[in-house]
């Protein structure tokens, strides 16, 4: 053995040492081996601004376990890791850092900028990585990742160029997701919506010639400074007359027609539709379809501009309040009815988002949406949990073009260059020299960056080398299973489905396991503007990462949320120092013997049972983890460890550990070493540390538990009969134990037992476990037995009976359950008063009536349970 067990686990002396360990044997390191099959996750890559929060190390806890049960079943288990460049959080950052400085990007210039993102990057972006490896994530951290780094950006190229050149990639003027505080275009699925207060404006647009006027609603009256038109159903008679006519714009004074289109709805408000292609996408369509002007009245900050006429340089909602005064007082406001309407905000700072026309890159959805809803109906990726797939469908059978220019210079620029002298756009690998067309040198790259989620969408295999054909591309893709929350089905796990079957040929993973979001005790949203957030490395500090991760293994099933609370942290703890605290137990009773490691030939009942549940266990835990059930299966251990192993066969397993057989002492040394050891290799994957370090005090075969053969079920160690002889002795044992708890007899206070059973040899087997156990002094079997006044325990096996006065002094036990009689009666006597008092019924508050209420009832159980006592003792 080659080492002590100290007299308590103190995780923070073990944790940064085991860790150490695991990497400097490498033990984390997978490679292609041809006799092995390949198991691959590859890590939602954390952004490098972040700082594990309880989401993350749910997400990584979840990976961890996984990918360190496949290494332990022989799989060449790859789990990669990487972060994320994250360009609007980290710009952002960067920007806020320079504000303090008094200097602006602009000022600045790109190249410097991008030398601080890069310092910025250095300093702060390895970590989150470092706190990784404190929750004890067994990544692959040789294959460490960035979504900039070199190989990822010419992944990230050659896919801009491939789907550019085969039509699916253009620059064109649409409605976008504009940020006016992140001052860039943002994608549909970065759009948050929640429901929030406004109004209803009623407007009068009156017809240029005077004879009449259009009434209309808007959320938005700040638009209207560029409305081009009013459009109206084309079969509504209402207003039949009034198409090709021209309105005269409030405020304004453009003349604007009035064009009849499908798109408005004539059920909805008066079925008259403001039309301002500029800021409203469904606006734009019917612009398209009207050839209509567009007059964009909105800046980058969202302010109005020169197009705004009167209000401009005001702020869009100042001018809002403006606008909406004005029109009231020159007779235009009709009124304002206030509503609940869906607002969509960014997704990062919560501003509004302003729909905004503006010149951007696009992909086109449609060629590449039909084939990845195509391979998820197949079942060739499925979803854990199923419902998840509906979501899918809605989202990528619903999806419009992505728009994936970004106004940020932290990114991957776009390679695309436009020809100063005859225009022409180049889109090239690399950086072209002159103008295809022309042959001018006159070349200006576009000053956009790509959507994070663009080279985020090609993770799975970039991260193996692609566009290069490696040895790691061939045999670690397609990847296995995509840990990750159901936030990011439509940022982020669609996108990589269609860019994997559009670039490689086949879908990136075959599973997407989905899980929750870690709420508090209560079950609220954690936040910083709540300030309701548990730092996961506090908790690592004061309880253990296995803790930690334990606790978060047990609250999971797939794809509900869980609540986190520090009692279940503690009791994930106290299972902890259960399992150090046995394995001590073994090992001090282990001091000059040798451990061969195997079963012995010979077997009591007990070892059969235990050997037959830890083998039934196994199977069970490795068939949830099959079906990515993690939460029953750390249960299913939690259970074993505790009640089997702990409470019931350590403790008969002493009655032969401290006799005088040696050879029967020896065979329960042998069982308690290999149950342990097999029950620390099915608890390894969720509570590594701990593991490792009783894995490397007792005897064991191999390096470490990390890479040691994971437990298989064995027919051959199915032991039935022993399991059900065992189950009925555990029947009588807790039979006893409980009605002497009931009666409050000390266990120091030893009874003589009488069982009367038809299965004598069971229990004649099992008498020194039952003495021991049921706390018997003698322990006589036989068919039936006369004990009159006896108190009896009947099972569905066995009749137990025990003479009362071994049990208690009756006279005693009469004379204490009397004077707890009477102090039960005064307490609800004092109750009964006040419910029965109108003056107390009237005046204290319900809860209080009802505190009562629940107090009288306890006590007359009390009363009841007393008078039960008295009357079998007497």
């Amino acid at each position: 053995m080659s080492k002590e067990l100290a007299k308590a686990y103190e995780p923070h002396e073990v944790e940064d040492r085991i860790y150490d360990f695991w990497l400097k044997e490498k033990f984390f390191h997978a490679t292609p081996e041809p006799d092995k099959k390949p198991y691959t996750i590859v890590i939602p890559p954390p952004n490098i601004t972040g700082q594990l929060h309880m989401g993350h190390a749910l997400d990584e806890t979840l990976q961890d376990i996984l990918i360190r049960w496949r290494r332990m079943q022989g799989y060449s288990a790859l789990w990669l890791p990487g972060t994320d460049h994250a360009s609007i959080a980290t710009e952002a950052k960067i920007v806020e850092a320079m504000k303090e400085e008094g200097v602006s990007k602009e000022e600045l210039g790109r190249e410097e900028f991008l030398k601080r993102a890069w310092a910025w990057k250095e300093k702060y972006g390895g970590t989150i990585i470092s706190q990784l490896k404190k929750l004890g994530c067994s990544c692959d951290w040789d294959r460490e990742r960035f979504t900039l780094d070199e190989g990822c950006s010419q992944a990230v190229r050659e896919v801009f160029v491939k789907l550019y050149e085969k039509g699916l990639i253009y620059r064109g003027e649409r409605i976008i997701n504009w940020c006016p505080e992140c001052r860039t275009s943002i994608s549909d699925a970065e759009v948050d919506f929640t429901e929030k207060d406004g109004n209803f404006w009623h407007l009068r647009y009156p017809l240029a010639d005077g004879s009449g006027e259009v009434l209309l609603a808007t959320t938005r009256p700040e638009t209207m400074l560029g409305d081009t038109a009013v459009a109206v159903h084309p079969d509504d008679e209402r207003y039949q007359h009034l198409i090709g006519k021209m309105l005269k714009l409030p405020l304004v004074g453009r003349e604007i027609p009035v064009v009849a289109d499908t798109y408005v709805e004539r059920d909805f408000g008066t079925g008259v539709v403001k039309i301002t292609p500029a800021h409203d996408p469904n606006d734009f369509e019917v612009g398209l379809r009207h050839n209509l002007p567009v007059i964009n009245v909105m800046d980058e900050s969202g302010v109005i501009n020169e197009n705004g006429g009167a209000y401009c340089g005001l702020d869009r909602l100042e001018a809002r309040k403006k606008i909406v005064q004005a029109l009231d007082e020159q007779g235009y406001l009709v009124k304002v009815e206030p509503i609940k309407h869906n607002v969509g905000s960014c997704y990062r700072c919560k501003t509004v988002v302003e729909p905004r026309v503006s010149k951007q890159w696009f992909v086109k959805m449609e060629p590449l949406a039909k084939p990845a809803i195509q391979c998820v109906r197949e079942g060739k990726t499925k979803f854990v949990p199923e419902r998840f797939e509906k979501i899918y469908y809605n989202w990528m059978e619903n999806i419009r073009d992505w728009c994936v220019s970004r106004q940020l210079w932290w990114g991957h620029r776009i390679p695309a260059w436009y020809c100063g002298d005859c225009g022409e756009i180049t889109v090239a690998r690399e950086t072209p020299t002159c103008c295809a067309k022309c042959g001018s040198s006159h070349l200006h790259q576009d000053e956009d960056t790509l959507d994070t989620w663009f080279s985020s969408a090609l993770w799975p295999f970039s991260t193996l080398g692609w566009p290069n054909q490696t040895e790691d591309l061939r045999y670690f893709y397609p990847t296995n299973t995509l840990v990750t929350g159901y936030d990011i089905i439509f940022f982020w796990v669609a996108r990589m489905i269609f860019s994997g079957l559009e670039h490689m040929g086949e879908t990136p993973f075959d599973t997407v396991f989905i899980h929750g979001i870690v709420r508090d005790a209560n079950g609220v949203k954690m936040s910083k503007s709540l300030g309701n957030g548990i730092d996961p490395l506090q908790v690592i500090d004061q309880y253990g990462a296995d803790a930690l991760r334990f606790m978060l293994a047990t609250g999971n099933s797939p794809g509900n949320d869980m609540r986190y609370s520090p009692e279940k942290v503690e009791a994930s703890r106290n299972f902890a120092n259960k399992i150090w605290n046995a394995a001590r137990f073994i090992r001090m009773n282990l001091e000059g013997h040798t451990i061969t490691g195997k079963l012995p030939e010979s077997l009591t009942m007990e070892d059969q049972w235990i050997i037959s549940s830890f083998n039934t266990v196994a199977k069970e835990i490795t068939e949830n983890l099959e079906k990515f059930e993690l939460g029953i299966a750390a249960q299913k251990i939690y259970d074993f460890l505790w009640d089997d192993f702990c409470d019931w066969y350590i403790e008969i397993a002493k009655i032969r550990l401290y006799s005088d057989d040696q050879e029967t002492a020896q065979r329960a040394r042998e069982v308690l070493v290999w149950i342990m050891l097999g029950t620390l290799q099915l608890l390894h994957p969720f509570m590594p540390f701990i593991t490792e370090e009783i894995w490397q005090a007792l005897p064991h075969q191999g390096e470490a538990i990390l890479v040691s053969k994971w437990p298989e079920y064995q027919e051959a160690l199915h032991f039935p009969e022993a399991e059900a002889q065992m189950g009925q002795i555990m029947e009588v044992i807790r039979g006893v134990r409980n009605r002497r708890a009931e009666m409050n007899v000390p266990p120091s206070r030893k009874a003589n037992l009488f069982i009367a059973t038809a299965k004598p040899d069971t229990f004649a087997a099992a008498i020194p476990i039952i003495a021991k156990l049921a706390y018997a002094n003698e322990v006589t079997i036989g068919d039936a037995f006369d004990m009159e006044g006896a108190v009896t325990i009947v099972t569905n096996d066995a009749r137990v009976y025990i003479p009362m006065d071994e049990l208690v002094d009756k006279k005693a036990e009469l004379a204490r359950l009397a004077k707890e009689m009477e102090t039960a009666q005064k307490q609800l006597a004092q109750n009964e008063g006040k419910l029965n008092n109108p003056g107390f019924l009237g005046k204290a508050p319900a809860a209080v009536v009802e505190g009562v209420k629940q107090d009288a009832e306890k006590l007359r159980e009390r009363i009841a349970m007393i008078q039960s006592s008295m009357a079998a003792l007497q």
